[in-house]
């Protein structure tokens, strides 16, 4: 499989030395950068496979020089490519060779904090695990805290509305994020929500969140903040069957307990985080199942009981409860540390991001197995079983000749089986590049034409990170007209690596 990206304007290549000092002049200092070497950290995100070198980086420190460069991109036709930290990891911060990156790096500042109303207001270079050590002091945290919290930042979370381990009880970026400043693609700066609970009108905030960096830069975001629950404590399920660990997880959400967090990894996973982190983990079993509870010791003391009931009942074979926060924690720091532990055990990994309804997870795990089997790579599963959330690392070598190329068909399998059975493409990851092409197997050209609809109303001129998340391309005027053709765009192939 190869991605394709939207053509290079030549015209746009001709006129870079115009375009970088208009830019300088905007965001003076070391605020451009436009050599090769420097502009080399900025090639790739996660998506590590595929790179493109930029046609220039471009690094504000004020909304004034966003709205200032955004609207200058927007009078000459260039295309913008927002950046955060990089980690994305389906391609939706990868470049364009005739398009300025616009690195939001710089944004790092936690503006306010509000405990009587229970929110903070930081800029979207603040790293997710930022937030909740800057209100960990007064007993409160930030609840979203996807496994690369140390590293991502808010406003890439909200770009792919990124979730983690506790999204299951406390919910996504969307759900705890209460306001933005976003500037569009034609230099205008808006304010979506506040510290308010709800605004009137659409639920613009709710099309924000999750957009992928398409319809504009969020510069400022409300995020809201909870209160440390009064006890936690984590249970270490093992089974001798994924099959197992999967119903188990089905029983407790059906006996009506929603965890703080639920998590799974398989026999692969398990053994490299193992000797990664030495949590404790059993090495014995096929799935172990991470199941929190937190609020008051009573609530958590009972339903931990209750757990273990439905643990024995699905074949649990063993069973260990923290009984100190420290305990807890190394549950986790194992869980935590999974994807670099994976990565010691295999030259090259693939992360997929996929998701379906709990139920189907036994049905699934064993279909993963035979498509292990028929493309000859292994596969460690570490996923948010909770709420159904999948995250595959598929292991191959990418100095051995065809290993990628299979890697990459085993996962778009995996995509496709997860909306087989009702589930969806991405759970938190976002569609970007990777996923952009199997977009036609979840949704119809008519939902498809839609979506592009709403960016055309934010974007008419798709200069904001093009070629990501749609299959297809169209001019706004088009999806203006009733019926669509629906033509692919040839695109040229982007170099992997």
């Amino acid at each position: 499989m190869s991605i394709v990206m939207p053509p290079f304007d030549e015209a746009v290549l001709k006129r870079r030395g115009e375009i970088v000092a208009a830019l300088r002049r905007i965001v003076p200092g070391e605020g451009v950068i436009d050599s090769e070497a420097a502009m080399r950290p900025f090639e790739s995100d996660g998506l590590t496979a595929y790179r493109q070198l930029p046609m220039v980086v471009v690094l504000p420190e004020t909304t004034t020089q966003v709205a200032a460069v955004l609207g200058y991109c927007h009078r000459e036709g260039i295309k913008v490519v927002p950046r955060g930290a990089g980690t994305s990891l389906s391609g939706g911060a990868l470049p364009l060779g005739d398009g300025v990156l616009l690195g939001m790096a710089k944004f790092n500042r936690i503006r306010d904090i509000d405990y009587e109303n229970r929110v903070a207001v930081v800029e979207p270079g603040v790293t997710n695990l930022a937030v909740s050590k800057a209100v960990e002091h007064a007993g409160f945290y930030y609840a979203p805290d996807p496994s690369s919290q140390i590293a991502c930042t808010i406003g890439g979370n909200i770009a792919e509305n990124s979730g983690g381990v506790h999204c299951l009880k406390y919910g996504m970026t969307t759900n705890n994020v209460l306001g933005c400043e976003l500037v569009l693609m034609t230099g205008e700066i808006i304010r979506l929500g506040g510290k308010h609970l709800d605004s009137g009108g659409y639920d613009l905030m709710g099309i924000v969140t999750g957009s992928e960096g398409l319809l504009g830069l969020v510069t400022e975001i409300t995020v809201r903040i909870l209160k440390k629950p009064q006890t936690a404590r984590a249970a270490l399920l093992g089974f001798a069957a994924s099959e197992d660990g999967g119903e188990c997880v089905a029983k407790i959400i059906g006996a009506g307990i929603i965890p703080g967090g639920m998590e799974m990894m398989d026999r692969p996973a398990i053994a490299a985080t193992e000797e990664f982190v030495h949590a404790g983990y059993p090495l014995d079993v096929e799935a172990l199942l991470i199941v929190e509870l937190d609020g008051p010791q009573a609530e958590v003391d009972h339903l931990l009981e209750r757990v273990q009931e439905i643990a024995k009942s699905c074949r649990a074979v063993t069973c260990r409860l923290s009984n100190s926060e420290e305990e807890r924690l190394l549950f986790w720091a194992g869980r935590k540390a999974a994807f670099p532990a994976v990565g010691r055990i295999s030259p090259d990994y693939y992360c997929m991001d996929g998701t379906i309804p709990r139920a189907k997870l036994p049905l699934v795990l064993r279909r993963m197995q035979e498509l292990s089997a028929k493309y000859g790579l292994r596969c460690a599963n570490v996923f948010h079983a909770g709420d159904g959330n999948l995250h595959p690392l598929i292991l191959y070598d990418a100095n051995k000749p065809g290993e990628l190329d299979r890697a990459e068909q085993f996962g778009a399998d995996i995509l496709r089986l997860c909306v087989e059975v009702g589930g969806v493409l991405t759970g938190e990851h976002g569609v970007g590049v990777e996923k952009r092409d199997l977009m036609p197997v979840m949704f119809s050209e008519e939902d498809l034409n839609q979506q592009q609809r709403l960016k055309c109303a934010f974007d008419e001129k798709s200069l904001l990170n093009p070629g990501k998340v749609f299959p297809t391309l169209h001019r706004c005027a088009e999806l203006g007209r009733m019926h669509v053709h629906a033509g692919r765009v040839a695109f040229p192939d982007l170099p992997r690596f």
